[in-house]
């Protein structure tokens, strides 16, 4: 099925995020307004207020449930899972296992969520999507933004004291989120996405290349950015968790896999193993996602039975102090 995006408030299948070299392009998100602790943005940070639309299959709204649970705002903060698998219309709610339907405005798709927010709305439907229901609108659909609200804003109602923005490493988490993202992040889409063999050969080399650079750096310390976890150790577990099952086949990006990488396969293992990481992974979302809505990639929508990757097993990190 084609991906689709709104123009105007209509939905539409011809569009493209490649340039005429066949490198793609993510096109930005547009609902940037921000959640604080005071109020003072307009949105102030109160429980039962804010619903987050997400699918676990996606790695940027996985990011958003995984600060969600760390922060013990599974309660002040509602949830809805749209089904793994995209239909004509885009994202869809369904009652499919591990989806849940939205209770809030009771849409059928995503789409109707964006539309209600602004009814003519030009750009792609995508998520995470954090909803003000206060106010019935869209507060913002960045998921690094989502993140940095739930973990700074929410102080009073957050049900731990856990800090993955720590004042004295807010430079080196900025510096690492940056550094991550286009060769990493967006690297594995800028590989399978590319219609040309050179935009697929830079984006690969880049990926790699940046890959075997964090590889050294897990040699020498625990986390990306020192001895604790940190908002950027979130954003690169959720690219590193999907690698070997999707990427490495179904994006072309072959060169090596994570369990080839002994620092960072048992970096993600110590990842994943971290209390309240592990109940928001889904590999039978991600995997049905990929293999079977993206059918540019993957027109048979035949999803591989393999690999068999044990997330659970012993990891070797606690030779680094925490």
């Amino acid at each position: 099925m084609a991906l689709g995006m709104l123009v105007d408030g209509q939905w539409t299948t011809e569009w493209t995020e490649r340039d005429r070299t066949g490198k793609f392009n993510r096109m930005p998100t547009q609902f940037r307004d921000r959640i604080t602790a005071d109020g003072s943005s307009g949105f102030k940070a109160e429980a039962g207020r804010y619903h987050l639309y997400v699918s676990l299959a996606c790695p940027w709204a996985h990011r958003t449930v995984i600060m969600r649970s760390l922060k013990g705002l599974d309660a002040a903060i509602g949830l809805s899972i749209v089904d793994p698998v995209l239909s004509d219309r885009g994202w869809q709610f369904s009652e499919s296992p591990g989806a849940i339907p939205d209770a809030v405005n009771h849409a059928q798709y995503l789409q109707d969520i964006y539309l209600k927010a602004r009814s003519d709305y030009t750009g792609r439907v995508t998520v995470p999507v954090l909803w003000d229901q206060a106010t019935a609108t869209i507060v913002n659909n960045e998921s690094r933004e989502i993140i940095r609200m739930f973990d700074t804003e929410f102080g009073a109602i957050a049900q731990t004291d856990l800090d993955l923005f720590p004042a004295a490493l807010q430079a080196t988490i900025e510096q690492t989120l940056d550094a991550i993202y286009t060769p990493i992040n967006n690297g594995v889409y800028r590989s399978g996405f590319a219609t040309s063999q050179a935009a697929y050969d830079e984006a690969v080399t880049e990926l790699f290349a940046a890959l075997d650079y964090w590889e050294g750096v897990l040699g020498q310390q625990r986390y990306l950015c020192g001895g604790q976890l940190t908002e950027a150790d979130i954003c690169l577990f959720t690219t590193l968790i999907r690698f070997d099952a999707v990427y490495h086949g179904h994006f072309k990006c072959n060169v090596r896999r994570i369990v080839d990488y002994p620092n960072l396969w048992n970096y993600l293992k110590d990842i994943y193993q971290f209390p309240g990481v592990q109940a928001t992974c889904n590999l039978d979302h991600i995997k049905r996602h990929y293999y079977m809505s993206q059918t540019a990639v993957n027109p048979t929508r035949i999803v591989p039975k393999g690999p068999l990757l044990d997330f659970a097993a012993p990891h070797d990190r606690d030779r680094f102090s925490r």
